[in-house]
């Protein structure tokens, strides 16, 4: 067994930057230096250039830096695993030849830009027997683990309802993200999967959907402070979706990019004793005054045994990309779960996904099952067409 991990990182963009600075940079200077960052590859060769110097500036050796893939693999034998952060439309295209080369991956969130394309990715780590993690770091944080272990205890009795709504407007252009070939969907998809994520996380698998979807404003600004040099966007920039989960819970979730002037924020879960807001804390029936996030969280973190403590905050870190990254290391090196894998990535994605299938539906209801079955592909049709997915 190998006691140090080779890794390297694909896509050096501004994710990645988030992966090394909140990550891999935090866990080696606590002390944490079973990895070694060999390679930093990317089709902008001045990308990989840049952060393979800042890599080496605090990890005591300087990767390589590569515009091709097949280049990187030829120049280091003994790369075990890859961190992959690119364009949605490419991580199957980079996760599947990893995979069936026994590679193991993690991979930025979503999974894919289709469930096609993700069913893909989850039988190449099947079939090779290699690590595949998903970097769904959002359930990670401090807050969120409060939130879940206060759920989970009852604090607020039996779960009823869950109310999650985004609204504020965006009109800066975001490059790929608001071109539909490349990202699979606006926000709803982009961001709304880490939300996806913690519905399942926080209350459990959503049995059917309902749910509409806009384009109201088409176009987007490079001149973000003129709001000047006009991009045609193709992606949606509002959905609203009615979720049934399977424990009977019932959701209202909306995003919106397009909501100028006030803008509105809610993520409140109901129970039959009181409410969870996850951005400020508890209200019980009867209780005067709330309970903080900040007192739940120092109540959670009081009552974690020390090996619940480094289990969920490794070296005592609270940042939850270095837990995640963490997570994968160990697996790769020594076996073991990792929390949010391919299949927890699947899950989150379908969500996303069941949204712009019931829209593209004329707002029918659809059963996640048959989304994650692949038998509902009306909106993803054309997308696995541009993939070249049959």
């Amino acid at each position: 067994m190998a006691d140090k991990l080779e890794l390297a990182l694909i896509g050096c963009g501004g994710m990645m930057g988030a992966h090394v600075k909140n990550g891999y940079r935090p866990l080696w200077e606590a002390g944490y230096h079973d990895f070694q960052i060999v390679a930093c590859c990317d089709v902008v060769e001045a990308a990989a250039s840049r952060m393979s110097g800042a890599i080496s500036e605090w990890h005591g050796h300087t990767p390589s830096f590569y515009t091709d893939v097949e280049k990187m693999l030829a120049g280091h034998r003994g790369l075990a695993a890859v961190d992959i952060v690119v364009t949605h439309s490419e991580h199957h295209r980079l996760a599947v030849p990893l995979l069936e080369a026994g590679k193991h991956v993690m991979i930025e969130k979503p999974l894919a830009m289709t469930m096609r394309a993700g069913k893909q990715i989850l039988e190449a780590a099947a079939k090779q027997r290699v690590v595949l993690s998903v970097a769904e770091n959002y359930r990670r944080s401090p807050s969120q683990r409060a939130c879940n272990w206060a759920l989970k205890s009852g604090r607020i009795g039996q779960l009823r309802q869950l109310y999650w709504i985004g609204c504020r407007e965006r009109r800066w252009y975001w490059g790929w993200r608001d071109d539909l070939d490349l990202a699979g969907g606006g926000w709803t998809f982009d961001g709304g999967v880490h939300s996806a994520d913690l519905f399942h996380y926080h209350i459990g698998q959503v049995r059917r959907l309902t749910a509409l979807s806009r384009q109201y404003d088409t176009l987007r600004f490079r001149d973000r402070e003129n709001q000047k040099d006009e991009v045609q966007a193709t992606v949606e920039d509002m959905t609203m979706a009615l979720l049934e989960f399977e424990n009977g819970v019932s959701g209202v979730w909306v995003e919106t990019i397009t909501a100028p002037g006030k803008g509105l924020g809610t993520q409140v879960i109901y129970g039959d004793e009181g409410s969870l807001d996850c951005r400020n804390g508890l209200h019980l029936r009867g209780q005067e005054e709330p309970t903080t996030i900040e007192a739940l969280n120092q109540e959670f973190l009081g009552q974690l045994s020390s090996e619940e403590s480094e289990r969920l905050f490794p070296l005592g870190l609270k940042e939850s990309v270095a837990h995640e990254v963490h997570e994968f290391v160990e697996a790769c090196l020594r076996g073991g779960p990792v929390e949010t894998d391919g299949l927890e990535g699947y899950k989150a994605q379908a969500i996303c996904m069941g949204i712009y299938e019931s829209a593209t539906l004329g707002s029918q209801p659809v059963e996640l099952s048959k989304i994650e079955a692949l038998e509902i592909e009306n909106y993803q049709a054309p997308l696995n067409k541009t993939l070249g997915i049959e």
